[in-house]
């Protein structure tokens, strides 16, 4: 295990808080077509759970003008890391957006936020109660959990570098193509294989967040509902050969990039290596050969429209 995984304090992804113009159609999205379940609201606000999850909420949604990513949250195993961890990023200029506090928010808790080095807000807290959740049958096509969070940067290097510095966040592999390039570096903070990942792009913007659901058979059935709902598909379904996990990608009503998955490698962290997968070999993008070839127009939807929430901390 090497030094950053030894002193790692991240123990795994919350959820993802994004901010929507209207709210209303994006919480329906989320409810009715994707499969989350509206636990607590507010003002302005909507909290959404998985219902295989133990995390209070996987997705926050708020109503503001500007689309954007409030905050992407991680956890942490006690009150004294998230202690730990505030007094390393202020110490090494991390611009704290707040010093650790008892959270507010559904589950309460004890956390700080800062912004990272391109300006996302992220959050990292511990002791929030747990949700009563549920195992998920055979046949239900409704997100387990919250599996991971994909990022672009127009500085991938420097992004990935924050994360393995401050966080001991660890490559687990990595895209490239012979003309432009590493693309995509995939870091995980537990065994699973990424639960962020960061791709190159023309601005910072969020690339898409992707719900595990339960196996193969729940996540065609979750596939063909959002189809038969009408809701545009960008890419898949497919396998990917980085994770090994299936892929089925759609746009949300704001056009932000959301996927269905199952099956992400769980690595083991003492004997993995990673690996430098070339994408321009379509097996790479796509195992099964059953996905739209990757393109520019799929690459394009990914961009999303730049993240206006940069340096700026959402409100709430």
């Amino acid at each position: 295990m090497t030094a950053p995984e030894k002193t790692r304090l991240i123990t795994h992804l919350r959820h993802i808080d994004l901010a929507v113009p209207d709210l209303r159609t994006q919480t329906d999205f989320f409810t009715n077509t994707w499969g989350l379940k509206e636990e607590t609201t507010d003002s302005g606000l909507s909290f959404l759970a998985a219902e295989g999850s133990p995390e209070q909420y996987v997705v926050r949604l708020r109503e503001a003008a500007d689309k954007r990513i409030d905050l992407i949250s991680f956890g942490a195993a006690n009150r004294a890391d998230v202690d730990t961890l505030a007094a390393r990023m202020a110490s090494a200029g991390v611009q704290l957006v707040h010093e650790p506090t008892d959270l507010q928010t559904p589950g309460g808790g004890y956390g700080f936020r800062f912004f990272d080095n391109e300006g996302r807000t992220v959050e990292v807290s511990a002791d929030v109660a747990v949700r009563e959740h549920r195992k998920i049958e055979e046949g239900e096509s409704i997100p387990v959990r919250l599996s991971h969070v994909v990022i672009n940067s127009s500085e991938p290097e420097k992004t990935v570098a924050f994360y393995e510095q401050h966080f001991g966040f660890a490559l687990s592999d990595t895209l490239m193509h012979p003309r432009m390039g590493n693309m995509m570096y995939f870091l995980r903070t537990n065994a699973w294989h990424h639960s962020l990942a960061v791709a190159r792009g023309p601005h910072a913007s969020l690339h898409h967040a992707s719900f595990e659901l339960r196996g193969i058979d729940e996540y065609m059935r979750g596939t063909g509902r959002a189809l038969r709902a009408g809701v545009e598909k960008i890419w898949g379904p497919g396998r990917h050969m980085a994770g090994n996990n299936t892929f089925s990608y759609f746009l949300d009503p704001h056009g932000n990039t959301v996927e269905y998955t199952t099956e992400l490698d769980l690595v083991d962290e003492d004997t993995w290596h990673p690996s430098l997968y070339d994408f321009s070999n379509p097996e790479v993008s796509d195992q099964w050969g059953t996905a739209n070839a990757m393109n520019e127009f799929v690459a394009q939807k990914s961009f999303n429209d730049p993240d206006k929430g940069l340096f700026v901390a959402p409100p709430v």
